[in-house]
């Protein structure tokens, strides 16, 4: 790949951020990237790790004549970034994020934009439950969606966008963000918000049916474990920041899971086997799609 942008700025250098600058520079995506993240923790790791080539000391130092910047922070954190970055960036720059949620984040990062700045909302649909820049995974966008929202931005800078999302190995979908909030609470915010739920279940149980649970572990239990494992700060804001979406979802859930639990005590095994039929196919859906 070419370089798209001379110069990158990631603000937040977590597992999304260092995956970002591992790929990038995998790549050969930009001339120069920055980085900074608010713990100085994570900021001696990314210097020791070499993820960038400039290790800012702060937000407005990484973004200044950055050609794209990237907010990779939780969704409840973006209003204050924008508002601390936009001053400073350069004339034309791009600003993206990383968030699951996008009303909210659209609606927290306008108020601090000026005309000079091109805004594309994105969100890549990857990620494990590790959490910090040691978590970085140069090839974990992969194969895997990366969705964005064009909004007004010139189609030229969408385009450019959209070649850096694809040399970082990811496939390009452009959404509105009502569609994407809704799906993304069935397809990504309801199942964490489950496992927390079956795990937190687990938690509570008495000290010795807890222990067994914990050793006897099948397969089940273990992916809710990996999945309550994620960062417990991007989930809670982004909970609070798609509540609409997400329970309107748990609402059908709900319904759902009552329907199950008729069929359960009504011993009605022809409901449960055709339900367990449909769902089986949209999980080979998923494998033939290669998003497993």
């Amino acid at each position: 790949m070419a370089v798209i942008y001379n110069k990158i700025a990631i603000i937040g250098m977590g597992l999304i951020g260092a995956s970002i600058a591992l790929a990038s520079r995998r790549a050969g995506l930009a001339a120069v990237m920055a980085g900074y993240d608010a713990d100085p923790a994570a900021m001696a790791d990314v210097a020791s790790l070499q993820l960038v080539d400039e290790v800012a000391d702060t937000a407005a130092a990484a973004v200044a004549d950055a050609d794209l910047v990237i907010m990779a922070v939780p969704v409840g954190a973006v209003g204050a970034v924008a508002k601390t970055i936009a001053p400073h960036m350069k004339l034309g720059a791009v600003l993206t994020d990383t968030g699951s949620t996008k009303r909210s984040v659209l609606r927290d990062v306008a108020p601090h934009l000026n005309e000079s700045i091109i805004w594309l909302p994105s969100h890549p649909l990857a990620g494990t439950e590790h959490s910090g820049p040691q978590a970085g995974i140069a090839h974990l966008f992969d194969g895997r969606y990366w969705i964005i929202l064009p909004l007004d931005a010139p189609e030229s800078a969408v385009l450019q966008f959209e070649s850096f999302i694809t040399g970082l190995g990811s496939v390009v979908e452009r959404m509105a963000p009502d569609y994407h909030d809704k799906v993304l609470a069935l397809t990504s915010h309801l199942p964490h918000l489950i496992a927390y739920t079956i795990v937190g279940t687990a938690v509570d149980l008495e000290q010795q049916l807890k222990n067994d649970v914990i050793r006897f572990s099948a397969s089940g239990f273990r992916d809710f474990t990996r999945i309550a494992a994620s960062d417990p700060v991007m989930w809670r804001d982004v909970f609070l920041n798609n509540d609409e979406a997400v329970l309107e979802m748990l609402q059908r859930f709900s319904e759902d899971l009552s329907y199950l639990q008729r069929a359960i005590r009504w011993q009605e095994g022809d409901k449960l086997e055709d339900l367990f039929s449909r769902t089986r196919e949209i999980r080979r859906s998923i494998i033939d799609a290669g998003q497993d």
